[in-house]
């Protein structure tokens, strides 16, 4: 008995041995070509990142011009706060940059240099030069400066369509002027769009690598060390990085650096329309069986898409046999053909597919309250007030004297047309492709409507748009 109790308590021990060999051993040592450090990348790409000093004129947008007209400040009332003149000052600005030619070409946003007097470029190794601006693009805010130096480090261009969401990227730069600076983080999204800035066409990579003000013109790249992005962009509520940063993709950035640095500009293809995304609603209003594609709400006269027979309320789903996904999308297929080039549209008209031919323009360069009288109606189960347009009231709008419509003339936030998006100003034009002019032919086109969302057409300021109401009983 004592012999088995001894046996007994040597194989516990052992036991307890072996436990504790266990939770004191080293993890087993990485597999064969796992990536432990990024030093050898940093090597390469970090000379040809540069720092970009400035000199510059910052320039303060005026916001409604038209609310100083004392007629149409007593229309509207000071809902809108009035206007506000122009300021200007002198600002010092920092910036990063990428080297992309061996004789002193650089790449790097248009916001960094906008305006600027002086621009002073310094190297890793701390040479500094002072720089020529070649060409400058507020669309897709990059621009191409020159420095008077040779045999430079330099960045190839990398092929963006072919990074994946999850790559390991790196973002190097000059955050808040520290000194160079790099991050490590991955793709977290691609074809994303912000509208934070001035630029028009906007296809963005997205990453949780730390981006911070300096970084803007900085270098984003991949483990092979290719440049995959211009970081441009982040969105933050403090104005730091909280993980969502942009960059400009590569594919796009060569297409116009190639461009400025031959002639110094960017010549686009035009097409001519103003579009809006598919939403569900005004699917079920379409009678489409999916949401996709973009509503032509607006054809330019003597325009590519004028002569090719695009019409106002037409779907297009693709170009090219390239799937419209977003107004981004079309804007950004149209703008990276030539002007001359023929394109293929595909549309829905009427429930119908059909195809379109249409040959490209050039897109034009880019230079750098509640009413009184009448007869006014009031929609109370929608939120909103209108009045029928006059010569008078079209005039002070900015739009042909002989302009129909009702013109909104109050808004309830919390109404239905609040909701909808509709604004003091706005013109309603058609409901359900059914011109108004009056309050009565309103309700009748909404009675009409049924359950279907209706879909109104409105004109802003000059600009058609449509907007679907979610009517209340």
């Amino acid at each position: 008995m004592r012999m088995a109790l001894a046996i007994l308590s040597l194989h516990l021990l052992q036991a307890c041995r072996s436990d504790d060999r266990e939770e004191v051993s080293l993890p087993p040592a990485p597999p064969a070509g796992t990536v432990i450090s990024y030093a050898e990348v940093v090597d390469r790409v970090a000379p040809a990142v540069v720092t970009i000093r400035s000199e510059r004129v910052v320039r303060a947008p005026r916001q409604f011009p038209f609310f100083d007209d004392p007629f149409f400040r007593d229309f509207f009332g000071d809902r809108f706060g009035g206007a506000t003149a122009p300021r200007e000052q002198i600002q010092r600005g920092l910036g990063s940059g990428v080297i992309i030619t061996k004789d002193g070409y650089v790449l790097t946003n248009f916001h960094v240099i906008d305006g600027a007097e002086e621009i002073r470029v310094e190297l890793a190794n701390n040479r500094g030069y002072d720089a020529k601006v070649i060409g400058a693009d507020q669309r897709s805010d990059l621009a191409v400066l020159k420095i008077a130096a040779n045999d430079l480090p330099m960045l190839t261009l990398g092929d963006s369509d072919r990074v994946r969401v999850g790559d390991v990227v790196l973002a190097v730069g000059n955050p808040l002027g520290i000194g160079q600076t790099v991050t490590a983080g991955i793709i977290s999204a691609k074809g994303r769009t912000t509208g934070l800035s001035d630029g028009s066409f906007e296809s963005f990579l997205q990453t949780d690598a730390p981006i911070n003000q300096g970084n803007s013109g900085g270098a984003l790249v991949n483990t092979p060390g290719e440049l995959v992005g211009i970081n441009s962009q982040i969105i933050s509520p403090t104005g730091g990085n909280i993980g969502i940063g942009f960059a400009i993709p590569a594919n796009m950035a060569r297409s116009v650096a190639e461009q400025l640095i031959k002639s110094g500009k960017v010549r686009r293809g035009h097409l001519g329309v103003t579009i809006q995304p598919i939403t569900s609603d005004m699917a079920a209003s379409l009678g489409l069986k999916d949401v996709r594609g973009v509503i032509v709400s607006n054809v330019e006269q003597r325009s590519p898409a004028e002569r090719a027979g695009l019409k106002q309320g037409d779907v297009i789903t693709a170009i090219n046999g390239n799937p419209v996904n977003d107004s981004n999308s079309l804007r950004n297929l149209i703008a990276t053909s030539s002007p001359g080039t023929d394109v293929t549209i595909t549309i829905l008209r009427d429930g119908r597919e059909q195809q379109l031919r249409a040959t490209l323009g050039e897109l034009p360069s880019q230079t750098t309250g509640r009413a009184s009288g009448g007869n006014s109606g009031g929609e109370d189960n929608l939120g909103l007030t209108t009045t029928p347009m006059t010569p008078e009231l079209a005039a002070r709008l900015g739009l042909r004297r002989d302009a129909q419509g009702l013109v909104v003339t109050d808004v309830d936030p919390g109404g239905a047309a609040g909701e909808a998006g509709l604004q003091p100003g706005d013109v309603i034009e058609q409901v359900n492709r059914q011109p108004v002019r009056s309050s009565d032919d309103l309700k009748s086109a909404l009675a009409r409507a049924g359950d279907r969302p209706p879909l109104l057409l409105i004109n802003r300021r000059g600009s058609s748009l449509y907007l679907t109401l979610r009517t209340r009983g």
